[in-house]
């Protein structure tokens, strides 16, 4: 079979729009566990992203407000997850795991008014949206963050050994808080870029497990940038193929497709899970431990 160039061009574009949203929540969910929070909450910050996008484009007719009350309500959610854990300490897996319950069931009830509505088409130049080029960008600047900048260079510290992190004056509580609140803003935005751009309409459940395949992409790409936006690039071209296969003459069928994605998640995981000694050296040393200030 003869691809032509048209075709070509509009798979790539098509991988590109399928990753964008791994590539957000990814990025988000890096720095926070860089910072030594294992925030299993993704899916749920996601969610309310996405409804919360919606929500604010279709009710003032602008993407800018729609993409802002994306983040804000993402950043919110991750504001509790960080209240619970970080102030009350709360064990993170359960929090987590109840961030995702809640942002669902709220997403659910808050959405009931906008389904089967539309927002319109997302401006684009050649199938690409300014939003794919912005993802790339943030990967680039937050490399530059975690390896150059001070802050970053905090951030690391603090995810490494929190207890030295504390002794030499560095407010722990306070860092992992901003990071859980950016987190929660890039999961958000990726949900927004749902429901705005990838398929521009509100839809319940919408996220459809992308928070946890965005989980499994920091893992797989061994808390690297750089690893990560190849790994979501990964996951979306196994998402855009499941949509093509069938109209490029291949005889599968649609289900199995449908579950390549979620496969590809449980592979990896695998894979990573057999070199316990790499993980265990590129992990952040404090990941998922609750920091108690000495008295």
């Amino acid at each position: 079979m003869i691809i032509s160039p048209d075709f070509l061009l509009a798979l790539i574009a098509g991988i590109a729009v399928a990753a964008t949203p791994l590539v957000f929540a990814a990025l988000g969910e890096l720095v926070v566990e860089k910072a030594g929070v294992l925030n299993l909450g993704v899916e749920g910050m996601m969610v309310v992203g996405a409804i919360a996008g919606f929500a604010g484009a279709f009710q003032t007719g602008s993407y800018t407000v729609g993409f802002c009350a994306a983040m804000a309500a993402g950043a919110l959610a991750a504001l509790l997850f960080g209240v619970l854990t970080q102030i009350l300490k709360s064990n993170q897996v359960a929090a987590g795991l109840a961030l995702t319950i809640f942002g669902l069931g709220i997403s659910a009830l808050a959405g009931q008014g906008y389904s089967g509505k539309s927002t319109g088409t997302f401006p684009r130049f050649a199938g690409i949206d300014v939003l794919v080029v912005l993802a790339g960008v943030l990967a680039i600047a937050i490399h530059v963050f975690l390896y150059s900048a001070r802050a970053g260079l905090v951030l690391r510290a603090v995810g490494e050994n929190h207890d030295a992190a504390h002794n030499i004056g560095y407010p722990v509580v306070r860092v992992r808080m901003l990071a859980l609140m950016f987190g929660g803003a890039m999961a958000g935005l990726g949900g927004a870029y749902l429901s705005l751009v990838q398929t521009p309409f509100w839809a319940e459940r919408m996220t459809a497990g992308r928070g946890w395949i965005a989980l499994a992409l920091v893992v797989f790409a061994t808390w690297r940038p750089g690893r990560v936006v190849a790994g979501a690039y990964l996951f979306g071209g196994i998402s855009i193929l499941q949509l093509h296969a069938q109209g490029m003459g291949l005889k599968v069928d649609a289900q199995a497709l449908s579950m390549l994605p979620y496969l590809a998640t449980i592979v990896v995981l695998v894979l990573m899970s057999r070199d316990t000694g790499q993980y265990k050296q590129q992990a952040p040393a404090s990941l998922g431990q609750s920091f108690k200030a000495p008295r």
